[in-house]
């Protein structure tokens, strides 16, 4: 009892001196943020370990939202991680080997005077974001994104696609390339639906791995939709925006980027035109493109649920730096992201 007390007055003694230091205010919005996002702390030192994480974010998106950028920053799910508790977060397996033994076709269409904005969210191309939660399986979302696109055109129809059964069933131990919550690469992801047959809807085999933090044993209890086997897949030239956006005009595009920036972590609306490399780590969906303020950017749907960024999208910088007058990563793209752009064909 004597030490619980101690531990008591300790407690409210760190919480006067950090009172002391920062406003109430501080303290009530790291209290708001951590109720919102249902943060259950372990104990004192919890506490103060992630209200010091979370103030630091608060004030580097305070530093940052003052410079007048082209995007803003804001609290999200990831403000009580530091840059590299993000990074852990990041489950990439760049170093996989692909699926050769599926047809892989370069793309190479370039059509005239192409629009000069496409959303396929417009025409209901697109399901609703989506939450990879505490599991490294990007990828799999961003390959059903492409083949929910895919389907579209080909059934007019608009089916969320089962990221579970890939992450369960794309493994090395069930022939598949694939490391499920360990990352994984979208390529092989389309190889393994066109050798499975098609692959199962969201609804019959719904995603679980986000809670679990791991994938579970292969289900064979759903059936595959009608129409979704994949017969081959596009891989986008690198480094060409043109190539990108042409593409883009017939569907989604799956693609990988460099999602470790703290500014990533922490982006909240507008063009990001921001620090960025191209060690890719992360894999999206690119649905669009389009100008906002004379600023040129593709929109991105991500994998991390409506509260980060922009309900769930990106707006990456597209073309010309504006900041430094130059091609994105010497024409790599924004993040890296025109390195590995790929999409099925049904």
């Amino acid at each position: 009892m004597y030490i619980y007390y101690i531990s008591i007055y300790m407690f409210v003694f760190l919480l006067f001196c950090i009172v002391a230091v920062h406003s109430v205010s501080v303290i009530d919005r790291f209290e708001e943020w951590s109720n919102q996002f249902h943060i259950k702390f372990l104990d004192d030192n919890h506490y103060l370990d992630l209200f010091k994480k979370w103030r630091e974010n608060d004030v580097f998106i305070s530093n940052m939202n003052s410079q007048n950028l082209t995007y803003t920053l804001g609290h999200n799910q990831f403000s009580g991680m530091d840059s590299s508790e993000f990074r852990r977060f990041l489950s990439w397996s760049k170093s996989l080997v692909k699926d050769a033994t599926l047809p892989r076709i370069r793309f190479s269409e370039v059509f005239d005077g192409i629009p000069i904005e496409v959303n396929w969210n417009d025409v209901g191309a697109v399901t609703p974001v989506k939450d990879q939660g505490q599991c490294g399986s990007c990828w799999s979302f961003s390959s059903t994104g492409a083949l929910e696109g895919a389907y579209y055109n080909k059934m007019r129809e608009l089916v969320s696609f089962s990221e579970q059964q890939l992450v369960d069933c794309d493994t090395l131990r069930n022939g598949g390339k694939d490391h499920g919550c360990n990352g994984g690469l979208m390529d092989n992801a389309f190889s393994w639906i066109s050798h499975n047959g098609g692959l199962c809807s969201e609804k019959d085999y719904p995603y679980v791995s986000g809670t679990t933090k791991t994938g579970g044993t292969c289900q064979k209890t759903c059936s595959n939709v009608k129409s979704s086997q994949v017969v081959g897949f596009y891989d986008i030239p690198p480094s060409s925006d043109e190539f990108m956006m042409n593409a883009l005009v017939k569907q989604p595009v799956a693609i990988a980027i460099e999602a470790d920036e703290r500014t990533f972590q922490l982006y909240k609306s507008g063009v990001f035109t921001g620090t960025c490399g191209t060690k890719l780590d992360h894999g999206v969906l690119v649905v669009g493109y389009g100008t906002m303020d004379s600023n040129d950017y593709y929109i991105v749907k991500n994998s991390w649920g409506v509260s980060w960024g922009m309900d769930g999208y990106i707006l990456l910088g597209r073309g010309i730096n504006p900041e430094t007058h130059l091609p994105y990563n010497n024409g790599d793209g924004q993040c890296g992201m025109l390195l590995e752009g790929s999409y099925p064909i049904l």
